[in-house]
């Protein structure tokens, strides 16, 4: 590739936002060239915008720190500098839907961490392995919006990254009740423990609008496109609760699974492990090469030791065993700002460039 995409990030000063900058530094395909956040943040370098808020583990890469922010309500003098951009805005979900249409209708395609399209007809929500044909509803989108190249495409939420993996790789078996209790981390809140020091050995049972995404999104992913519509997926239904843990990075799910066809243990640990699709085909460049691990050992997967699996890419389960009540548990853990936020938003992109939605304007 002779140039490289330019790429907005919007809420770039966010902790999602921070983790686009980071996720992207030295990307192949995509550069970093205008960010946009808050009207307070305006006309500040972002390093200025950003002072004592730096949130990744990373320094803050040297080539963004002297871009001038721009105000992400600006929205014609943002979209006319980048080729498309990333959402990750803070706001109520009306403007949030608002501001991302307003993005996409200046011929600027929006590749969106927010939750506030996730149920838009005509707007695809993707998990690039499991559900890439979706975005062919993009067309229908473009008609609605009268655009050319512009649209929306949205990931899916963070809670739902370490089971449904599962549930696609086991379709053949077709499962069909499922109960998943999240034990999600405090950055899902876009916080750290020095923000939210009453985290600190605490537990809340309780994440606003958590366990409605966890019993419904998956259901979309997992649908089917048919006449212009993506139906949801049917027979399939999943109760869920949603626990806040002291974990900084990393979602674990403990899941319990019923199947109209019951497999082995065997069936079940060859079907994650050789489980593939386009992104592993195409190469793409934040792709896991191995998108979800089978670990034997009891005491797995662990935060400390597997969240960053395939470079928080990848999804990690253990503890398949069969159950008294239901056919199969099992845990599950997935990263929850890279393969949950901005790492399956830079993957979607990846696709939807590969697919030839996303080029240079």
């Amino acid at each position: 590739m002779s140039e490289k995409l330019k790429v907005g990030i919007l809420g770039a000063t966010g902790m999602v936002g921070q983790r686009f900058i980071s996720l992207l530094e030295n990307h192949p395909w995509f550069e970093v060239t205008t960010l946009a956040a808050s009207p307070r943040s305006k006309g500040k370098t972002y390093e200025e915008a950003v002072e004592g808020r730096w949130k990744m583990d990373t320094p803050m890469p040297e080539r963004v720190k002297k871009l001038i922010v721009k105000d992400v309500t600006d929205v014609e003098n943002v979209a006319k500098e980048v080729d498309f951009c990333f959402s990750a805005v803070d706001m109520t979900k009306d403007e949030i839907k608002a501001i991302e249409e307003a993005y996409a209708k200046t011929e600027t395609p929006v590749v969106s961490n927010n939750s506030a399209h996730r149920w838009t007809k005509d707007v695809p929500m993707v998990i690039p392995e499991i559900n890439y044909q979706h975005t062919a509803i993009i067309e229908e989108q473009k008609k609605r919006l009268g655009t050319k190249r512009g649209f929306i495409a949205v990931k899916p939420n963070c809670s739902i990254q370490s089971y449904t993996p599962c549930l696609w790789a086991w379709s053949e078996f077709e499962p069909y009740e499922v109960v998943a209790t999240t034990y999600q981390a405090i950055s899902g809140a876009g916080k750290t423990f020095k923000d939210w020091p009453e985290m600190v050995e605490n537990i809340i049972p309780y994440i606003g609008g958590e366990e409605e995404k966890s019993e419904q999104e998956p259901l979309r992913v997992l649908g089917t496109l048919k006449n212009g519509e993506i139906e949801k997926k049917q027979g399939l239904v999943i109760t869920s609760q949603c626990i806040r843990v002291p974990v900084l990075n990393g979602h674990t799910a403990a899941v319990f699974v019923k199947f109209k066809k019951k497999p082995t243990k065997e069936q079940l640990i060859e079907k994650l492990r050789s489980a593939k699709s386009l992104p592993q085909e195409l190469k793409l460049p934040s792709a896991p090469t191995n998108f979800i691990q089978y670990l034997e050992e009891d005491n797995r997967p662990q935060v400390k030791l597997d969240v960053d699996y395939e470079k928080g890419m990848g999804v990690s389960i253990g503890r398949l065993r069969e159950d008294t009540v239901y056919d199969y548990k099992f845990v599950g853990l997935s990263h929850n700002t890279v393969r949950g936020a901005a790492g399956g938003a830079v993957l979607c992109a990846e696709l939807l460039k590969a697919q030839g939605y996303i080029t240079a304007k």
